[in-house]
């Protein structure tokens, strides 16, 4: 108990110092990088239309934001974390053990997951089963009995005689990025339950499910290529039998150099995204700490910005950029959120 108090007692003194000492006079911002461009052109937005300095945004990934974001509270911390990923658990408790304790969540809209190739090559169409198949560290053996074995597939014919005979290559966001999490779960985790055996697995035992579901292959055929997304389209043009994994806001901008790939028939699309045809979807979200709001200037101003109907409105500069919009009961949600700055509860709640 008394460690508890002596914890408590720290913490308020460091936030207390904090809103007392001051250092910095515009927001810091880190995290997604599918986030990145529509954080970046509110805040530029928000530096050229209001008295309050520019904010910074940097993309570190959403896992490399949070752990950021949750490291403490003060000027040499950051203010806002995006994130294409809601936040963990574990993430809430290391921000709790840092004095990182009233948590802002704004959901901003939604994004799909596209597997893109070069608009030089084919377009390609895959089932979530197959994605599974090529990607997975593990999967179930080839011989149809209910074992795993390690993936043995080299090329997509291999899979599917009717895909192309080409060398499976994959380039994707690494283990940090939400992107990489949210597609373990809704793509290759997709796939992976198409088979009886190891969808039963989830009841006998999760945590040997997950591991199956969402392991990547580390022999070549997936290649981490950083967070950067632009660089990973930059690469699909350099290699056009090879693809990628990255939000639907890159294909969109980058749609004269890169194609979406059909995923269990369906095209990533703008409307397909909307009403959650196309399997691989998402929500993005941004986290703001509560007690740098008052102390770092204009972080209230720079939320009324985001959540405006301007921004991320059914025809806002967030649509244009490749966001796809709440619905009008969620906005309404989100409003109350940021106007009551309504914080999340601690995972010992």
């Amino acid at each position: 108990m008394k460690k508890y108090l002596a914890l408590s007692a720290a913490i308020a003194a460091s936030t207390f110092s904090f809103a007392a000492n001051a250092q910095r006079d515009f927001i810091s911002v880190v995290g997604s990088s599918t986030v990145y461009p529509f954080s970046t052109v509110t805040a530029e937005r928000f530096g050229k239309s209001t008295k309050f300095a520019t904010p910074k945004v940097e993309a570190t990934g959403s896992g490399g934001g949070l752990k950021l974001f949750c490291s403490g509270v003060g000027s040499a911390t950051p203010d806002i974390t995006n994130a294409s990923r809601g936040i963990k658990p574990s993430e809430i408790e290391l921000c709790a053990r840092n004095g990182v304790t009233d948590i802002i969540e704004v959901l901003i809209g939604y994004d799909g997951i596209v597997l893109a190739n070069t608009t030089a090559s084919k377009q390609v169409s895959l089932t979530r089963q197959e994605i599974f198949l090529a990607l997975a560290k593990n999967i179930p053996n080839p011989d149809g009995s209910e074992t795993l074995v390690d993936n043995p597939y080299q090329t997509w014919d291999e899979i599917n005689p009717t895909l192309p005979k080409t060398k499976i290559e994959v380039l994707g966001p690494p283990p940090t990025s939400g992107t990489r999490d949210a597609f373990a779960e809704l793509a290759l985790e997709g796939g992976c339950k198409t088979f009886p055996f190891i969808k039963a697995m989830k009841k006998q035992d999760k945590k040997k499910y997950k591991a199956v579901c969402h392991g990547v292959r580390e022999d070549g055929a997936y290649i981490e290529a950083g967070e950067n997304d632009n660089l990973i389209v930059q690469k699909l043009v350099a290699n056009p039998a090879a693809l990628g994994v990255f939000g639907y806001s890159f294909l969109e901008q980058n749609s004269d150099k890169v194609q979406g790939s059909l995923i269990d028939g369906q095209l990533p699309t703008f409307d397909a995204i909307a009403d959650s045809s196309y399997p691989v979807s998402r929500s993005l979200f941004f986290y703001v700490k509560k007690a740098h709001i008052g102390v770092i200037p204009g972080i209230e101003q720079f939320l009324a910005e985001f959540t405006s109907e301007k921004a991320m409105g059914e025809y806002g500069y967030l649509a244009e950029k490749g966001m796809i919009p709440m619905t009008d009961t969620e906005r309404t949600q989100v409003l109350n959120t940021v106007k009551n700055l309504t914080t999340l509860k601690s995972s010992s709640e």
